[in-house]
């Protein structure tokens, strides 16, 4: 079985068993968004700084990786036309919920993002990527294709794991594991998650990540850390987690 479709199942079964990352917004947290209060995540704890979004009504959207109706009806109650990619069935099924529930339209579109994205070129205006590079082995492609997607000024936002995660046990006390974290080139790491259920994910260094996004054509304009928002590390306020703003350069 490819990695990708062991990392889908272990998506659509953390979201059965209430998985922080798969519950949809409430119909409450929905009427707040059409008032103009509302807050989307990237990484766990810090939110989107609203300025890096600009005016988003009217503006094609496409949410990548970023299942479960918790940021597309955001957008979609602020005027945005969206779509969104999602490899996993129950992620998709919640995003349909909620826009069936508030009654706008989204494209919903279960698909791989280690493919090509089923889009043409100079698509979409902004592309909201939430932390997920970590459950895909290379990640420069993503960014190559997100480039490509994006119209000539169009913004990338991409929540990203810096790695460090990856050294420690569970209990995030001791180091374990030697970086780079690749479960398909190490059994130990393998069998380890799957021990663990942590699906099959990977570390990634900030060069193959803001590097890469740099090597596809964008501009840095904006970053953040943040943390993990519970365990060890976050109670010594170790940032974990990096959100970027990258932009296709006119």
């Amino acid at each position: 079985m490819m990695y990708q479709e062991i990392n889908s199942r272990t998506v659509d079964r953390w979201c059965r068993e209430d998985w922080e990352w798969g519950q949809p917004i409430s119909h409450e947290t929905y009427l707040d968004a059409l008032r103009g209060r509302w807050d989307v995540y990237l990484t766990p704890v810090r939110p989107v700084p609203h300025e890096w979004f600009g005016e988003l009504r009217g503006r094609k959207i496409l949410g990548l990786a970023s299942g479960g109706g918790q940021q597309m009806p955001i957008f979609s109650a602020l005027g945005g036309r969206c779509t969104m990619l999602d490899y996993s069935g129950e992620q998709c099924a919640r995003e349909r919920m909620v826009a069936e529930r508030e009654g706008y339209p989204i494209e919903i579109i279960q698909a791989d993002m280690t493919k090509p994205l089923p889009f043409a070129d100079g698509v979409f205006d902004l592309i909201f990527h939430p932390v997920s590079n970590c459950y895909v082995e290379e990640v420069r492609p993503i960014f190559r294709e997100c480039f490509r997607v994006l119209k000539e000024g169009g913004v990338l936002l991409c929540g990203l794991d810096t790695g460090i995660n990856y050294v420690f046990g569970e209990d995030e006390e001791e180091i374990i594991y030697t970086l780079p974290f690749n479960p398909l080139k190490d059994k130990r790491m393998y069998d380890d998650s799957i021990k663990n259920d942590w699906g099959i994910q990977f570390s990634h260094t900030l060069e193959e990540q803001i590097g890469g996004q740099l090597e596809a054509g964008f501009r840095l304009a904006a970053l953040y850390e943040d943390t993990n928002g519970s365990g060890n590390l976050h109670d010594h306020n170790i940032p974990s987690f990096l959100a970027t703003r990258a932009v296709k350069s006119l």
